[in-house]
Parts: structure tokens; sequence; C-alpha cells
């Protein structure tokens, strides 16, 4: 119910000026976003670098349905590598393809993120493709496939939510694919995602063993302990090295843990979002963890 209602609200305007009335909400919204520019991010990086923690730069913002728009983000994005070269970052970065033009059209969409691809590839660096709803889920695959078969340094995201997924996670890794598990964080029908929290729990620990099987370097993202905890587990039976696979987070969730992780010998990278588009995204993350809803509530009933 409360996970319905916030994916319902972030595509409010109306709630969204609501909320940003309040200078405590703004103030706390910096907890999950590094902020409007790419400085911000780039800041927010170099902190997680000090602590061991690698990063994937991810400019927000999606469905874009302008061509001159779809531009505008391949030079952010060049912008961002370069950033990391000239600040010797540990850092990657992350798109959606909707932010390319999915919606405008496939070409354009691949045409696009090649562009990001090649420039990633020029400082020896690596783009992975987010995951978005399931109606781009095909468009999304096969704009991947026609990169991975033309360049190593990029990678895919599934969603463990999905039916669908364990036979995709199959035929990805018949292609070299680097994949990036995570559960999924919008709001599907029952036709096409597994509904009940245990079910998707179950896949994600399915597909968590198959990606570390699989002898190619994956990120398994997730927060919840207990999926970590299976994934330790699975690792440990099967002599899996902790240096064959990374554990991924997003910004200001559990900070706790990602330090933990490093600590104990894993590979950590965070998520950093950063740009005005921030409203839908930080409101998914309400979404996904009820402590992040009531975090956000105790800091903005303070102020």
């Amino acid at each position: 119910m409360i996970k319905s209602a916030f994916l319902y609200l972030s595509k409010s305007e109306g709630f969204k000026s609501f909320l940003t009335r309040f200078q405590s909400f703004n103030n706390v919204t910096r907890r999950f976003v590094a902020g409007e520019n790419l400085q911000d991010a780039v800041e927010a990086i170099r902190q997680l670098n000090r602590k061991n923690i690698s990063a994937s730069f991810d400019h927000l913002g999606e469905s874009i349905t302008s061509e001159a728009e779809t531009r505008n983000e391949v030079n952010e994005y060049v912008r961002v590598l370069d950033s990391i070269e000239e600040n010797k970052l540990n850092s990657n970065v992350s798109v959606k393809l909707t932010q390319l033009g999915l919606d405008v059209g496939q070409d354009v969409c691949y045409a696009n993120t090649r562009k990001i691809v090649e420039a990633a590839l020029r400082y020896n660096n690596f783009v992975r493709i987010d995951m978005e709803d399931s109606t781009k889920t095909d468009g999304t695959l096969e704009v991947f496939r026609r990169l991975r078969s033309e360049f190593d340094n990029v990678g895919i995201v599934v969603q463990a939510y999905l039916y669908r997924t364990e036979k995709d996670v199959e035929d990805l890794l018949k292609i070299g694919a680097k994949i990036r598990l995570c559960k999924g964080a919008y709001k599907e029908p029952a036709s096409v995602a597994f509904s009940e929290k245990r079910d998707v729990d179950a896949n994600f620990i399915k597909l968590t063993r198959l990606l570390l099987t699989s002898g190619m370097y994956h990120a398994i993202a997730t927060h919840d302990e207990r999926m970590i905890t299976a994934a330790r587990d699975f690792a440990g039976e099967k002599s899996i090295s902790q240096d064959s696979f990374e554990f991924q987070m997003l910004y200001g969730i559990r900070r706790d843990l990602q330090e933990a992780l490093e600590q104990q010998g894993y590979r950590m990278r965070v998520y950093v979002p950063y740009g005005r588009y921030w409203y839908p995204y930080f409101m998914r993350r309400l979404a996904e963890r009820p402590a992040n809803v009531w975090f956000v509530l105790r800091n903005v009933l303070r102020g």
C-alpha cells in the first residue's frame, strides 16, 4: 500500500510543489541525491572513494521525447566521463535509455548510447545500462545487445521481480554480458511480475547463484541484509573469490552496511544520482523501503 502510494505521488507535480515548500524536506533529499549539478556529484564520489568505495554517476532524467534533449544528455555524460578522468575518480556511469531516445526511436537511442560507450572506452571506463519499467525491457535489451556485439565496456541491469528475468539472464550470459541484479522499483502488474516479496526474494537468490557461478564479473545490488547474507554464504560454499563480484547500493541508503562490507574485503559500489529531475527518483526510493519514509518524516517534522 505504501509503495503504491509513493509510486503514484512520484508523478505528481502538485505534491512535489507542496513538499519543496519545506526547507527541512529539501535538506533531507540531499541524503539520497548528491545535488543538482555535476560538481555536487563529483564531491560526493570523492568522499566515497576516500572510504575505498567505488561509484557510478547517475544523471537523473527519463522519458525524454525530444531528440534535441537526448543529445543534451549525451553531452552531459561525456562531460561526466571527462570529469571522472580529470578528478581521478573511481567511478563509472549509469544511463537510462529513455534519457537517450528510446521513446523517440531505437536507432536514435542506439546512436546516442554508442557515443557514450565510445567516450567511456577512450578512458578505459564502463557504462551500465539501467532497466526501467517492463514496457521498456525488450527495447532496452535490444539496444544493449547491439552495443554488446561491438563493445566489452557496457553492461546491463536485470530485475528479480519480473517473471521473465531468469530466461533473460540465461540469454545474456551467452553473450558475455556483465549484469547488475536488483529487485526492481516500478509498479508492475501481476501478469508480468511477482507481487509477493517472498517470491521476489526467492527469485533474487536464485538469480544471484546463477550469476556467481557464471565465471563473469557481476553486481549484486541490494540493501537487504538477508539477500547479502545469502550471496556471501553461497560464495563461501562455492569458494568464489570476493574479487569476482561486487555489491552495489544507492547513495545515502545503508551507509553503515556499505562501509562494513568494504571493511570485510568485499567490493562495494554506490550509485550517486544528481540533477534537476531528482523528485521521481527520490519518491521511488521512499516506495522501496518504508524505513526511508520514517526517516524523511522525522526530519521534516523536526523542521
